[in-house]
């Protein structure tokens, strides 16, 4: 598991932020923070919770609310669902499945996020 935390600016239909997103190769959701969501969009009820396995054997986290939110690095736009997590440790986690979605790469050596040209330019036009 590899890590880099990152200042970006989130918008939701209610309002923007800037918050700090760790950006994390053993997490497969995205998650945010319930504190950090206030203000940014309402939150979705998911008909059925998730429950996902943490790092804890035998510990389960049950999620009941998600929200979609556009998050911008570098001035590109991007955008995904992130799981609300009440006590999460961090403001925000980008996940794995987000980091496959925009072809993101983590370069470690110089702590930064590297996203795939191709899909810059997608989202651009």
């Amino acid at each position: 598991m590899s890590i880099i935390k990152l200042p970006l600016f989130f918008e939701g239909s209610l309002g923007e932020k800037t918050l700090y997103a760790l950006f994390d190769s053993g997490a497969s959701f995205s998650c945010i923070s319930e504190e950090a969501v206030k203000g940014l969009a309402p939150l979705d009820k998911m008909r059925r919770p998730l429950e996902i396995a943490t790092a804890a054997v035998g510990v389960y986290l049950k999620i009941e609310y998600r929200i979609t939110l556009d998050f911008y690095y570098n001035d590109i736009r991007l955008s995904d669902e992130f799981m609300v997590i009440p006590s999460l440790s961090e403001e925000v986690i980008i996940g794995v499945n987000t980091m496959q979605k925009w072809r993101i790469k983590l370069d470690f050596e110089h702590d930064t996020v590297i996203i795939d040209p191709k899909v810059a330019k997608a989202i651009l036009k």
